[in-house]
């Protein structure tokens, strides 16, 4: 319903939602009309590539299913070269953009196997997307906006791909110049079959392929929603992998509901940052004897304490510890990154255990735990989809 804002002759009319207002000036009979862009409208976590917490740079990739440096996007590769993945600073100039997602090919494979492929991908949790109304003679198109270059020009492939429904949709753009930074657009139609798992696990995932065998190019592109058949995914998709004189950037990657595609929706970092560590966190070192938490003596050369992740995660996290660790109570226990490990744990708050050896300490004393004598220790804890 239409509501009128302020007094004659000069008035703002709004729809009653975020979707439109419009000023009308009643002197001289003409409207002014705008778009107020509903917040986190891209779906994409860490579009702009800016958060990096694993790491900066990845050599020597070459197959797995691996987050390897920037939050969010996972790199699926399977006999198609060797590659360095990093976050670099090239950029297209003056869009706003600070970072970009490289892949370089430091081994080439010109011959591809029929099950060769290297693809980035981004998945997203099915109750976020609910309001795409997938499945139903009302589900939303899907425009996807994104910032590429490459050494090598051609056809490339952007693939929708709905886990819960395994189905998909394809489509192709075109790197018209080498090593020039382009911006491309690509609407993907809504999908009246197969509505999104109401959960946390990966309903859909977006998929930029750099090369694939004839399992994935056999067929015919498929640019329509349809049950999945491997040969229709990749159809016409060149061999970026061909030549280690290849590489290829991409950044400001935006999936927003509707058929046009707006402006990138740049976030704070800290909000940004937030939005990462639902999925992972890594906590590491800055000094020399850094810790952690407190806690108390658990055994005779256990500790164990209460840690509260930064954000709630999507689920009961993993651990991966790295570099040297301690308690400190009575005594020191000391050990290294195999050592710790979690213990009742949930989305909101672990025990993190470090076990060792040293001199013994008094059971149920208060402690420290942290790191050792060095600055690079590391613990991350994982609930990626």
């Amino acid at each position: 319903m239409a509501k009128l804002i302020g007094s004659a002759p000069n008035q703002i009319s709004t729809n009653g939602d975020l979707g439109s207002m419009a000023f009308e000036d009643r002197t001289n009979y003409a409207t002014i009309s705008s778009s107020i862009h509903q917040p986190y409208r891209n779906i994409i976590i860490n579009g702009d590539m800016s958060i990096a917490q694993r790491a900066t740079s990845a050599a020597s990739i070459s197959s797995g299913v691996v987050y390897h440096t920037v939050d969010r996007w996972i790199t699926s590769a399977s006999s198609a070269g060797t590659w360095t993945q990093s976050q670099s600073t090239d950029v297209p100039s003056g869009q706003g953009f600070a970072k970009s997602l490289k892949m370089d090919c430091t081994t080439a494979n010109a011959s591809l196997s029929a099950s060769s492929e290297l693809l980035f991908q981004s998945r997203f949790e099915g109750q976020n997307l609910q309001y795409l109304k997938k499945g139903t003679a009302n589900a939303q198109s899907l425009t996807l906006s994104f910032w590429v270059k490459s050494t090598k020009t051609g056809t490339f492939i952007a693939e929708l791909f709905d886990s819960d429904n395994t189905r998909q949709i394809s489509k192709s753009y075109t790197i018209d110049s080498a090593s020039t930074w382009e911006k491309k657009t690509l609407t993907f139609s809504g999908d009246t079959t197969g509505a999104f798992g109401n959960d946390n696990a990966t309903s859909l995932s977006l998929n930029f392929w750099l090369s694939a065998g004839s399992n994935y190019t056999s067929g015919t592109l498929n640019t329509s929603w349809n049950s999945n058949t491997n040969a229709n995914r990749v159809v016409g998709q060149v061999n970026i992998a061909d030549s280690t004189s290849n590489d290829f950037y991409l950044t400001g990657v935006q999936l927003e509901a509707g058929t046009s595609a707006s402006d990138f929706e740049f976030l704070p970092v800290d909000v940004n940052l937030q939005r990462c560590f639902r999925y992972f966190y890594k906590w590491v070192s800055t000094n020399l004897y850094n810790n952690i938490c407190m806690g108390t003596v658990a055994g005779a050369l256990l500790g164990r304490g209460v840690y509260a992740y930064p954000q709630i995660m999507r689920a009961t996290p993993s651990l991966y510890a790295d570099g040297n660790f301690r308690v400190v109570g009575s005594s020191v226990v000391t050990l290294t990154g195999s050592g710790v490990t979690l213990n009742r744990a949930n989305t909101n708050t672990v025990y993190i255990q470090m076990s060792g050896s040293g001199t013994n300490m008094t059971v149920r004393e208060c402690c420290e735990l942290g790191a050792n004598n060095d600055v690079d220790a590391e613990i991350t804890f994982s609930a990626e989809l």
